[in-house]
């Protein structure tokens, strides 16, 4: 049964404290905002709470983060190879492969990989990628020049004969495809494989060391955690305890201690509800009150199936019960990027995190 207002206040901070930390929020982006837009005379003014949302769409009531995402720069210039020249012995899940010290042809098998080849710089050596499902093949945070890398096969289900034509010197994926296993890989070029079970970092410096950029990679981790450290102080993070959920076409799960998202947002200093710090777990509507309430809510949608599921429980009663739905504190996010892994997605939530954790919905 829904809890009473009162009740819910534990979730909440109190109403003053709420006006003074949306204040506080409004001019800590409104600063930030300031840095872009200084000539037309930011620095001469305090923006309305309203100027924190940057959106102009909502899905059932919950603000969309990141709809005017800018990608021109989410791929850096290229990095330097480690020193040495040659070939490198790399150690990974299938074994141990002479790699090239710097590969010019690369081949991903996954979305992660593709990832870290942005971060480092190489996405326009990478000669064939896997695709995905829906609209565009690949994801959109990554920028549109990732669209022009030709197909090897849908994600999961690589082919081999596809992947031979485009020549390539390095391949770099998690699991072997089902046509041929690693040994078929192999034959084609030096392949690296990255195992489950680790996080998100341990697996861009396995990329990276396929790539011959264990440095580059280091240095690129290092500047991410100052950068994520930086914008929790500047958003006050430790102050906000919210709630991460997603939907697919038949479950709402609490994005727990082991997802990426709940890392980045740890990486921010974000808090957690007390219900939802440990590992994912699914809810029902029955549990919204207890286990779904915090000062504010992201959810994601596991494609258009989990888009329709989480529409309809937005608009129910028993999630427009809840605080931060009341106070207009729901936003939803991209679960190509928040349910995903890899450095340039975790620097895309750190942006999402500027533009709502201290806003509300305003249309």
């Amino acid at each position: 049964m829904p809890v009473s207002a009162r009740e819910r206040t534990r979730f909440r901070r109190t109403a003053t404290q709420g006006r003074r930390d949306r204040s506080r929020g409004a001019l800590v982006v409104a600063a930030l905002l300031c840095v872009a837009v200084v000539s037309a005379g930011c620095a001469d003014k305090h923006d309305d709470a309203s100027t924190i949302i940057r959106t102009t769409t909502n899905i059932a009531g919950a603000g969309v983060v990141g709809a005017d995402r800018d990608t021109a720069t989410a791929c850096p210039t290229p990095s330097a190879p480690d020193a040495g020249s040659g070939t490198r012995s790399v150690t990974h899940s299938a074994g141990v492969s002479q790699v090239p010290a710097d590969p010019q042809r690369i081949v991903v098998l996954t979305s992660s990989a593709l990832d870290a080849a942005c971060a480092l710089g190489l996405w326009e050596r990478v000669a064939g990628a896997v695709t995905l499902d829906g609209e565009r093949p690949q994801p959109m945070y990554l920028g549109y020049g990732v669209l022009k890398v030709p197909s090897v096969g849908p994600i999961g289900a690589p082919d081999p004969a596809r992947i031979a034509e485009l020549k390539p010197d390095l391949i770099l994926g998690d699991v072997p495809p089902a046509a041929g296993g690693y040994e078929a890989l192999r034959a084609i070029a030096p392949t690296v494989l990255v195992g489950s079970g680790g996080s998100w970092q341990s697996d861009f410096v396995a990329y990276a060391a396929g790539m011959g950029r264990t440095d580059a990679a280091e240095s690129a981790l290092q500047s991410y955690l100052t950068e994520a450290q930086d914008v929790g102080t500047a958003l006050h993070a430790n102050q906000s305890q919210a709630s991460v959920l997603r939907f697919t076409a038949d479950t709402i799960q609490v994005q727990g201690s082991e997802t990426f998202a709940a890392q980045v947002l740890s990486d921010a200093g974000v808090q957690r509800p007390q219900a939802q710090r440990g590992t994912s777990f699914d809810i029902t509507p029955d549990d919204f009150s207890n286990k779904a309430e915090g000062d504010i809510i992201y959810v994601m949608f596991d494609g258009p199936d989990g888009e329709a599921h989480g529409k309809k429980v937005l608009r129910s009663k028993e999630f427009e019960n809840l605080g931060a739905a009341t106070d207009r504190r729901v936003f939803a996010v991209d679960d190509k990027i928040w349910h995903t892994t890899g450095l340039t997605a975790a620097r895309a939530v750190l942006t999402d995190l500027r533009n709502s954790l201290n806003g509300y919905v305003t249309d």
